[in-house]
């Protein structure tokens, strides 16, 4: 593993704030140089907030940094260690098996953010696999991701993906090529990261990790809460409600667009609220609570109905570690104070779930009585198997006075003339005209989003063929997914009959 040579990417002010505060919760690592990297994608936009230079990331010697097999001038790799229960069995090591952290930037912003790479090659923690990635899974986490960030929710974000030169097998009866991708998010602490310390009782490490995660993502519980406040409990009770308050909004936003994570396991749930993960994941077309897109999910257990319950499981397994440093005299106080903070998560994703689903359908200010009218709507979606992202988008033509949209979802739309009466008389009281109402809904439904069928396309064609213009045509339409399109047509409705169940892996 060599230096980049000085001044091609030299003055990249990497900081490595989570290397020096936190020292023994990681390994220094190098990740495995590639024959022949190629970077086939790169976020300008990101690179620009950043700090960097996509024209430069995307030469030779930019693609050498972007898939790990040259270090930048500053980068400090490492792997990190963190636990987690997947699919609700613990495992005590997990860690970074294919990735590693090079540093963090300060962006345009202000906010300091990681640089990560995934797919880099074996590390310490990689439990026999080879710690590469397969293009397809990277350009789907790249373009989920920035489909996500289009529509306001709190997510990581690819810098840009990577092809090795190397071909690997996975699922596919042939090879295929491998990629790395550049991920940048808030920070990589996971409630995993938690229970990583916890369970080996290094009760120490934990109430440093608690102390680095409250001034890195919640500095208002430190400014609010002293650190040995009352045995440090307070403290503990303020940070698990600030991660619970935005774990309700993000899996709320999830819902409010037909989002199905596919793998909410505790090393997947990000401390700072982010979205991390985008391997078996999918969006719904037809309407359906019980949906799953994962191959590893036998059981459902991360369907898109469950997943405000695993959020909050997940949420209770984060407040266990806390424990670690407590005292048996004071456990069962701690232990009331953290089932408290954990059982109004209830309250609080309902309030944020009402929210997103009034704004849905043009109610400004929802309240409880709005709740019969959304679950009548929804109830009617599931009956009819109505497309989730399709039908929302219809009505904001409804309002407008056009109902061929959803005459094209319904083939008897008399069915839904109580429904849409109801709806009308709700939306006159708030004394607002229709077309603003409509105006805002259009804001507020995406009406381009990865569709499944277009994903597939897009990705089969970047990696049987080489050809990214799919991709790049499909990167280019859920990035701006509120705004009606002169020839993306193609790009807003749900998959044809014959597309059959989909199914996603785990491949990055």
């Amino acid at each position: 593993m060599t230096e980049l040579p000085r001044g091609l990417l030299e003055g990249i002010p990497f900081e490595h704030e989570f290397a020096t505060e936190l020292d023994g919760f990681y390994v220094p690592w190098q990740a495995t140089e590639v024959p022949a990297p190629r970077a086939v994608v790169v976020n300008a936009p990101l690179a620009a907030e950043l700090g960097l230079d996509p024209a430069t990331l995307a030469t030779p010697e930019g693609a050498a940094w972007l898939s790990g097999s040259r270090i930048p001038d500053g980068a400090r790799p490492l792997a990190q260690a963190y636990a987690g229960h997947q699919f609700g069995n613990f495992v005590p090591q997990l860690g970074d098996g294919r990735a590693m952290l090079l540093g963090e930037l300060i962006d345009s912003r202000g906010r300091r953010r990681d640089v990560h790479l995934k797919g880099s090659g074996r590390t310490p923690f990689s439990r026999g696999g080879d710690g590469k990635a397969l293009l397809g899974p990277v350009l789907r986490e790249y373009l989920v991701g920035e489909a996500m960030h289009a529509m306001g929710i709190p997510t990581s974000r690819a810098l840009a993906a990577t092809t090795t030169g190397e071909r690997i097998r996975r699922n596919q009866p042939e090879a295929e090529p491998g990629a790395v991708l550049t991920r940048v998010a808030a920070s990589h602490l996971r409630v995993g990261t938690f229970q990583f310390f916890a369970a080996r009782g290094e009760g120490e490490r934990v109430r440093q990790l608690l102390d680095y995660a409250i001034e890195r993502h919640y500095p208002e519980v430190g400014a609010g809460v002293g650190s040995d406040s009352d045995g440090g409990l307070e403290r503990a009770l303020a940070f698990l409600g600030a991660v619970r308050d935005r774990h309700a909004a993000v899996v709320a936003q999830w819902m409010s667009v037909g989002f199905i994570h596919g793998v909410m396991n505790t090393d997947n749930m990000t401390i700072s609220g982010e979205t991390l993960d985008y391997g078996p994941c999918a969006f719904m077309d037809g309407f359906a609570p019980g949906t799953v897109f994962s191959s590893i999910d036998r059981y459902g257990r991360y369907a898109y109905g469950n997943q405000p319950r695993i959020a909050q499981w997940n949420l209770a397994r984060l407040g266990e570690t806390f424990l670690a440093f407590v005292g048996p005299d004071e456990e069962s106080r701690w232990i009331e104070g953290m089932t408290t903070e954990i059982e109004d998560f209830t309250e609080v994703f309902g309030a944020r779930w009402l929210e997103a689903m009034g704004r849905k359908i043009g109610i400004s200010d929802p309240g409880p009585s709005d709740v019969p009218l959304i679950d009548a709507l929804l109830q009617m979606m599931e009956e009819r198997e109505l497309d989730f992202t399709s039908t929302f988008r219809a009505l904001a033509d409804v309002l407008r006075g056009d109902r061929r949209s959803l005459q094209r979802l319904l083939p008897n739309p008399s069915a839904a003339d109580d429904w849409l009466a109801r709806w009308s008389e709700r939306l006159t009281a708030q004394g607002v005209p229709v077309d603003a109402i409509a105006a805002e809904m259009e804001r507020t439904n995406p009406l381009y989003i990865p569709r499944n069928h277009r994903v597939e396309e897009a990705l089969d064609a970047a990696w049987r063929d080489s050809d990214m213009g799919p991709f790049r045509d499909l990167l280019d339409a859920v990035t701006r997914p509120f705004e009606r399109r002169k020839g993306l047509e193609r790009f807003e409705g749900p998959a044809p009959d014959d597309f059959g169940p989909y199914v996603t892996f785990c491949g990055t």
